[in-house]
């Protein structure tokens, strides 16, 4: 049995890959914004172990959701599913001064993959929308460019590979990969969907705690096949770009290198 933590996962794809997870055996624990959304996902998924309840939309929300995870102990795997999508009208800022979608996107998995303690297993949800986009350090938070809501969120999707990427070569005892669940009917998606809801959630499931991926790293998937990503994703001086710029937005530095025995701090 493996214990697994899902961000973003009291409802969505999220939760449905929490249960997916429970029916095989496994202990899943959850992740709700608020208290509210907590109680929502507790009556939708009785078997969860746990929600952890925190807002990542602030680098100290992110911090906190980190520091109660720490406190449940290591997850054999981290599923990072939370997101919002590519409808923000306007670039909405957050009290760190990041714009929402990338502070959510982007910068809450680099804080609880930097401060959680290492799992054998990280998994990163990106999206189709990534493949048209470039990455953008010369404007990494939208403050010259007129403002479109769905290249910033697909942007973000870009740097979720990319970091899966970054973290599959700096940690080679982690197995780090990304995927896109195809665009469904979720919240996020939308009604308009067109994609197979009931794949939507099986491929990360499958990467969490299948033992023929347990050797699988820095690869991309969709629907449970390996697919090539946006060449940028898999260039090592855009990905340390990438780190870097985490590291220096969030205050915590990314730590290379082989697993060091003992929980990580959040403090």
């Amino acid at each position: 049995m493996a214990r697994i933590f899902i961000t973003g996962s009291s409802d969505g794809l999220g939760l449905m890959a929490g249960r997916l997870l429970a029916e095989q055996g496994h202990a899943v624990v959850l992740h709700a914004r608020n208290a509210a959304r907590a109680a929502d996902a507790r009556a939708a998924f009785p078997g969860a172990e746990a929600v952890v309840t925190g807002d990542v939309t602030t680098i100290a929300g992110a911090r906190h959701v980190a520091e109660e995870a720490n406190r449940l102990g290591r997850f054999d795997a981290v599923i990072h599913n939370v997101a919002v999508g590519y409808r923000e009208p306007r670039r909405i800022e957050t009290e760190d001064g990041l714009p929402h979608v990338f502070a959510v996107n982007v910068v809450a998995p680099y804080v609880l993959t930097a401060l959680m303690e290492r799992p054998a297993r990280l998994v990163y949800l990106s999206s189709a929308l990534h493949q048209g986009v470039r990455a953008r350090f010369d404007d990494l938070l939208w403050r010259t460019r007129r403002w479109d809501g769905t290249t910033a969120y697909s942007e973000t999707k870009l740097y979720n590979a990319m970091f899966a990427f970054a973290v599959a070569r700096h940690w080679p005892d982690v197995a780090s990969n990304a995927l896109e669940p195809g665009w469904v009917r979720t919240r996020m998606g939308g009604p308009s969907a067109t994609d197979d809801m009931d794949q939507g959630h099986r491929t990360q499931a499958w990467l969490a705690v299948a033992e023929a991926a347990a050797q699988i790293s820095g690869e991309y998937f969709y629907h449970l096949q390996r697919c090539d990503p946006n060449p940028e994703a898999r260039d090592p001086t855009l990905q340390d770009l990438l780190l870097a710029r985490c590291g220096e937005i969030a205050g915590i530095p990314f730590v290379a290198g082989p697993h060091r025995h003992g929980r990580a701090s959040a403090s």
